[in-house]
């Protein structure tokens, strides 16, 4: 299994290490055709990509582009704020994106105070081995499956990391929408009888490395662990060997 491309990076934009240009490099390195710089989203209290950062971003992605010659896409991994499925990127922000990822996050700007539960909620659930409420993992799977159906959403991230939801139900919505569900190689999100559901109900995958340093661009180390364990087809994965996704943000930004 060789990795095409890894849509999944972070950088000093957000709170990883490796500038756009250093990320390229290694990507480049590695033989990937394509990288995707997602840096966590403007709701993000802490270590967000701020708005008015979005053309510096864009140029460094376009030098990075011209000097290693990757395609390097300007991305972001948006945050979920409410179970309403809102996001932070907004249509007046897509002319500037190429890429647009979206997970579940705990320090953000949720839409309503009572939101937090999806978040902070599940974070202490889980940090105290506390099992979570019927209602909790409902109202979570909803806040992914309305953020999947509301927005033109490229990639769902870690579903599960820290939080409770239905995997399968949020894999249905994916497959059916278009988007796509992925493998995350630096967290631990799905056990592997979740991920052999998942993969049952047809849903499409990329493996992401999540990188937050630059010598873990294009790692896949976790995930190829897991793949071996659990045995789903290689050709439900759609940016390995050679295989590129089809994205439908792009294609929705056709249309606007």
């Amino acid at each position: 299994m060789k990795l095409t491309a890894d849509f999944h990076t972070h950088t000093p934009y957000s709170h990883g290490k490796g500038t756009v240009l250093e990320n390229a490099v290694r990507a480049q390195q590695l033989g990937l055709v394509s990288l995707g710089i997602t840096d966590h989203g403007f709701s993000h209290k802490l270590f967000p990509l701020k708005r008015k950062e979005a053309p510096a971003l864009i140029r460094d992605c376009a030098e990075a582009k011209e000097q290693t010659g990757i395609n390097v896409l300007v991305g972001i991994e948006s945050n979920i704020r409410g179970i309403s499925g809102l996001c932070d990127l907004t249509e007046k922000d897509f002319e500037n994106f190429d890429l647009y990822l979206a997970g579940i996050h705990i320090i953000v700007r949720y839409e309503h105070f009572s939101d937090r539960k999806i978040g902070w909620g599940s974070w202490a659930r889980r940090k105290f081995h506390i099992k979570p409420s019927e209602s909790l993992v409902r109202q979570t799977t909803r806040a992914y499956i309305n953020a999947v159906e509301k927005n033109p959403i490229d990639i769902l991230t870690h579903v599960g990391y820290q939080c409770f939801a239905d995997p399968v139900e949020v894999a249905k919505c994916c497959r059916d929408r278009g988007t796509y569900f992925e493998l995350n190689s630096k967290k631990e999100h799905l056990s592997d009888e979740e991920l052999a559901a998942v993969a049952a109900t047809g849903v499409r995958f990329v493996i992401d490395s999540d990188a937050h340093t630059v010598d873990r661009v294009g790692d896949t180390l976790r995930v190829e662990e897991q793949l071996s364990r659990v045995g789903i087809p290689f050709s439900q994965i759609d940016n390995i060997d050679g295989r590129y996704p089809t994205f439908r943000f792009a294609e929705y930004k056709k249309h606007m």
